[in-house]
């Protein structure tokens, strides 16, 4: 009887703190979750079942860390996924794609950001050239949502690439042109669109061979610079702060370049000057240090921010007094 009770105060205890109880659960868990993930990446060898599964996988990404490794070395998924990808190709142009065929696409896009994702297969994902079968939708420029959405999730693919920058992944972007196709994106896109696109163009300026190629010419320079001077007067109609955001660190990290920071004193909107955004600006630390280096690096002394006459050399002044 004692050793009866003993066991079962061993087995409360081990409920409460995770002991080996909790530890069996949970390695019971964790071993069904892996074999039900093996069975769906099995599933779409399968015709019949392909749909389904991809439907289903592209919903569990976050929920499986270790899906982009089985999806990667699974025979034959990627090769699947990739005429999956490519059956569409005659779709975009002329532009007859449909509603179901661009959800399938974007269910299988969904599955190749994890596999960009993944430290274990970011690189091979980049070595064998995947980003490349993407471009073509990246070139549309039919604004219906189906087009619209296999454009956003191929986006989100290459932004998952940059999230975390290597200068493998940099190289490989700068040398396969993606700053133009990011430009058609943004001029063509939704505000989330946009704000992927500009956010990839963020991230390859924020590495000093991304800020290179893009100042290395005046055609480059003025290509992006005149995109983002064409969000700035869209985002006076419809204002969003997260893109607004994104925008000023790219010209701030284009003034980190001698010869963009001088043009930008010619090409820079008044509406960056003039008060329109610099309340908003203000309000959050990181955009407005921004600001402040932009003009630094400008050379502006002074400017007129806000209403009431102060000038960017007051704020600088206050700024300074305050630390």
């Amino acid at each position: 009887m004692e050793n009866a009770s003993s066991q079962s105060l061993s087995m409360s205890n081990d409920v409460l703190s995770g002991g080996p109880f909790i530890a069996s659960t949970q390695s019971n868990t964790i071993g069904n979750k892996i074999a039900y993930m093996e069975r769906l990446v099995n599933d779409l060898n399968s015709s019949a079942r392909r749909e389904n599964a991809l439907h289903v996988l592209s919903k569990r990404t976050d929920l499986f860390n270790e899906l982009a490794p089985l999806l990667w070395s699974s025979f034959g998924t990627i090769a699947i996924l990739l005429q999956e990808i490519l059956s569409i190709y005659p779709n975009l142009s002329p532009p007859t794609l449909s509603t179901a065929e661009s959800t399938r696409v974007c269910n299988i896009l969904g599955l190749l950001q994890c596999v960009a994702t993944h430290s274990d297969t970011k690189m091979l994902f980049i070595e064998a050239n995947m980003p490349l079968y993407l471009y073509p939708f990246l070139k549309t420029k039919d604004i219906l949502p189906q087009f619209e959405n296999l454009r956003l999730a191929s986006l989100g693919v290459i932004g998952a690439l940059v999230k975390v920058n290597t200068k493998e992944v940099i190289g490989f972007l700068l040398s396969s042109e993606i700053i133009p196709l990011c430009l058609n994106n943004i001029e063509v896109g939704t505000e989330i669109t946009k704000t992927v696109a500009t956010f990839i163009i963020q991230r390859i300026l924020a590495d000093e061979d991304g800020l290179a190629y893009v100042c290395a010419t005046v055609e480059r320079f003025f290509a992006v610079s005149r995109v983002l001077n064409l969000m700035l007067k869209n985002l006076q109609t419809q204002p969003s702060f997260r893109l607004l955001k994104i925008v000023v660190t790219c010209y701030s990290r284009l003034s980190d370049n001698r010869r963009a920071g001088i043009a930008l004193t010619t090409c820079l909107p008044s509406i960056l000057t003039n008060g329109t955004f610099i309340n908003c600006l203000r309000e959050d630390p990181a955009a407005w240090r921004c600001v402040m280096q932009l003009y630094e690096n400008m050379g502006v002394n002074e400017v007129r921010l806000v209403p009431g006459g102060e000038t960017i050399n007051d704020r600088v002044g206050s700024s300074s007094s305050g630390k």
